[in-house]
């Protein structure tokens, strides 16, 4: 499938480390001068000179969007703003984050106001539409020149204006591996690195293993849901093989625009009560779906009620899949 194809080679980037003589080339070349000091507008309606109000003498983590995607741009916004979590304080006062419409004939100030209400990311967030000349502008320095918006750049891009330094990353790799490289842009910090404190940002409901389905998981549905901890993006899927049919959960998985596009009851109940973000069609076959149904029946060990019910160090195999965790639920049930 065309998602797979496109997160598979978003993965394979992020393992390409930018090498040092290409780093030191690249930092010649983007410097005042090089990228657009263009008037743009945020998703609060001001507007801001692109490069003396969001880039200079700044850090920043790049990313490119448009608020109508059923693809890959809503993934890639929740996994960075499980990024922004990891930074804590840093973010709007040392690191700043801003994401470049590919599409600002639609994508205006309240469209990104309200997308980026639905990640509930910080005042050191902006998001960035303007003159569609103007921006394709902007976007071209920084590598974004599709013609075609569901072709656009995945990648991010990390930078220090003041320092010169700039690389390309992805959003879906490791989330503690990425920490690094962005505090590593301060020259300050990069000789006292340390590993990023816990906190909730990563936070599921549930411990999880490297088996397939529970990695899949933790790629790409932890950024927008968790299991017992309450909605996030999307809804919590606590009990959702109760709440809903085998089916409808699997016809779901697998193209939700269809069912959308189909004016399935449920379907447009869900996208009434999360109007800002579409689920993206993922392309999960009917065995990957096998794998991963398991997880949406475990029930969550974060509750002291559901810690009496769980034993350390358990393993139960599921439908071909083992489930390892340290704290695994006794409640896990086979479909």
């Amino acid at each position: 499938m065309r998602w797979i194809r496109m997160l598979t080679m978003a993965l394979l980037a992020a393992a390409a480390i930018v090498a040092p003589d290409a780093s030191k080339a690249q930092s010649r070349q983007w410097s005042e001068g090089y990228i657009p000091n263009l008037a743009v507008k945020t998703q609060d309606g001001k507007t801001v000179r692109f490069y003396d109000d969001l880039i200079k003498d700044k850090i920043v983590i790049i990313s490119f969007i448009y608020t109508s995607c059923t693809d890959i741009c809503p993934l890639t916004t929740a996994r960075l703003s499980q990024l922004e979590e990891r930074l804590g304080d840093l973010v709007g006062r040392d690191i700043f984050f801003i994401s470049m419409t590919v599409d600002p004939k639609r994508d205006t100030p309240e469209r990104l106001k309200q997308f980026s209400a639905a990640f509930t990311t910080g005042p050191g967030w902006t998001f960035v539409t303007g003159d569609p000349e103007d921006i394709r502008a902007i976007n071209y320095k920084f590598g974004e020149r599709s013609e075609i918006l569901s072709e656009h750049r995945n990648q991010i891009v990390l930078g220090n204006d003041a320092t010169g330094e700039w690389q390309r990353d992805s959003a879906f790799s490791d989330l503690n591996r990425l920490v690094m490289t962005v505090r590593s842009l301060d020259p300050k910090w990069r000789d006292q690195v340390r590993p990023p404190a816990a906190d909730l940002g990563n936070n599921t409901g549930l411990a999880m293993s490297t088996q397939p389905g529970q990695a899949l998981f933790k790629k790409i549905c932890a950024p927008c849901h968790t299991i017992g901890v309450g909605d996030r993006v999307g809804p919590d899927l606590r009990d959702v093989t109760a709440r809903r049919e085998r089916a409808w959960l699997s016809a779901f998985i697998q193209n939700p625009a269809k069912l959308r596009a189909l004016r399935d009851p449920a379907a447009m109940a869900l996208a009434e009560k999360y109007p800002a973000v579409r689920m993206p069609v993922l392309g999960l076959g009917r065995r990957m779906r096998r794998i991963w149904s398991p997880i949406l029946r475990r029930r969550p060990c974060g509750s002291a009620k559901n810690r009496l019910q769980c034993r350390s160090r358990t393993s139960t195999t599921v439908t071909h899949t083992t489930i390892e965790s340290e704290e695994s639920c006794s409640q896990i049930r086979s479909l």
